[in-house]
């Protein structure tokens, strides 16, 4: 089983406001609590996945590269 990306009640706060303030500036509309709570629900569990994914491609490049750079120590 995949693990679920877990958010804080904080981080969940805080990106609810700046969906809501997204909305409101970009889009001149307001949206409430719960349509703003639906949307981060939708982006974290069907988007988020794709970013946390090529965060840990990204590592595994750099990690690849830092080990071919202690290779090159080798006598």
């Amino acid at each position: 089983m995949k693990p679920k990306i877990q958010l804080s009640k904080e981080q969940r706060a805080a990106m609810q406001k700046c969906i809501q303030e997204y909305f409101f500036t970009v889009r001149d509309e307001e949206i409430g609590d719960l349509a703003a709570l639906l949307l981060l629900d939708f982006v974290t569990e069907k988007l988020g996945p794709v970013y946390y994914n090529q965060g840990v491609q990204d590592c595994v490049a750099l990690m690849k590269d830092k080990l071919d750079d202690l290779y090159g120590l080798e006598l």
